[in-house]
């Protein structure tokens, strides 16, 4: 065991696969911008500063590039570019898929259309649906086995009420739980309910078809884009009223100028983000890698994360005796990025509660660590962590958890 381990060990301060001296396991909070978007963006930051609106040349040259640049995201989920709205970011979008939905089949339909979303989403699908129902509009929240799938006997159910619109993630964030859309569509559309998916964490990870849903968010920076941009794919025919008027750019479904440089990197991260079964084989063997590693360098470890059905970028741990907060913060110190679950829920102190949906205690939950991997990961950088975490884990158990945590 002494001889593998020094066989892993390599300077803390080396150069890593993004350029920096930080080993960067923290993917599926931001993503470094792929040298694609940083070449497309350039121009769009000096003399290609028109407004897409306008007619003149530098006008109508900035909107020929949103539009290649909407193609090229429509392009990598099969969808039509049309049916692309660009937004400010992932929480944008989701935002306007439900209140956009919900607010017009209110209107056009039955008042009392509920919304059907699950326990373990994203925040800004969860604080959506507890404001929609301040408002008067009725939320069914059906939970999730001990693996984040969803419960679809529980969806069956909560389809049985007068239901506008179903929203889940493709892929949970913090767990990498993949759910079965497929599955989940095909109930929607029996009960005549529209499906939203956050498919933010997903897309570039795993192959997503837009078609199988309604509608779709989108993150820039979740795949080699810059941060600031987004989309919902929105299909031909589905009522969406908007949430930011003005001067009816994005086909009225989204007005103010658009973001050129985001929109024409976004539009260029797509372009080289396709989930290839090569990448997606290459990053699960390397997140099997970890999981052996801590294992076996650790002991009395939860894996959190499902091994099937699961992004292949994504480990969710917790380590009986010590805090995420303290493992991040002490792995920061040697130079590795890791979390301890979604970086969107600022400032957060409360216990995951991905994690508590699962049947774990508040107290195991603050256990909980996530490693998300990128394509730039490297067999030496995991093994590096493997080291970090395990001699930061045996400094950390050595001192009693009411001293360590007092």
């Amino acid at each position: 065991m002494a001889s593998a381990t020094a066989a892993r060990r390599r300077p803390a301060r080396a150069r890593s696969s993004i350029g920096s001296t930080v080993i960067y396991l923290d993917y599926n909070a931001t993503t470094p911008l792929c040298p694609e978007a940083r070449a497309a963006m350039l121009p769009y930051l000096g003399a290609e500063f028109g407004n897409p609106s306008s007619v003149h040349r530098l006008g109508s040259r900035a909107r020929v590039a949103v539009e290649n640049a909407r193609a090229q995201v429509a392009r990598l989920i099969g969808a039509r570019a049309s049916e692309i709205v660009f937004t400010g970011g992932g929480t944008e979008a989701n935002n306007l898929a439900l209140f956009g939905v919900l607010a017009l089949f209110g209107v056009a339909t039955a008042r009392d259309g509920a919304l059907v979303t699950t326990t373990i989403e994203h925040s800004s699908v969860l604080a959506s649906a507890t404001r929609l129902e301040a408002d008067g509009r009725p939320v069914h929240r059906i939970g999730v086995d001990r693996t984040g799938r969803v419960d679809l006997d529980g969806l069956r159910t909560a389809l049985q009420h007068r239901v506008a619109l179903v929203s889940v993630g493709w892929a949970n964030n913090e767990i990498g739980t993949i759910q079965p859309i497929a599955e989940i569509a095909a109930l929607c559309r029996a009960a005549g309910a529209l499906l939203h998916v956050d498919a933010v964490q997903a897309v570039g990870k795993i192959p997503v078809v837009a078609e199988e849903t309604d509608l779709l968010s989108l993150s820039a920076h979740k795949l080699g884009g810059p941060k600031g941009v987004g989309a919902l794919w929105v299909r031909g025919g589905v009522a969406l009223e908007p949430r930011v008027f003005g001067g009816g750019q994005e086909r009225g479904r989204r007005s103010g100028t658009e973001n050129v440089t985001g929109i024409v990197g976004f539009g260029a991260a797509c372009g080289v983000a396709v989930a290839d079964d090569v990448t997606c084989t290459r990053t699960t063997e390397l997140r099997e890698r970890l999981w052996e590693g801590l294992a076996t360098a650790i002991g009395d470890v939860r894996r959190n994360s499902p091994r099937d059905y699961c992004l292949p970028n994504t480990l969710n741990v917790c380590i009986a005796g010590v805090r995420g907060e303290a493992l991040v913060a002490g792995a920061d110190i040697e130079d590795v990025a890791i979390s301890t679950g979604s970086a969107c829920a600022a400032g957060a102190a409360e216990p995951s509660h991905v994690l508590r949906a699962l049947g774990l205690t508040d107290d195991e939950a603050r256990d909980g660590v996530r490693f998300s991997l990128g394509r730039e990961t490297t067999v030496g950088e995991i093994d590096r962590a493997i080291d970090v975490v395990a001699a930061l884990v045996a400094q950390v158990r050595r001192v009693p958890r009411a001293v360590a945590y007092a």
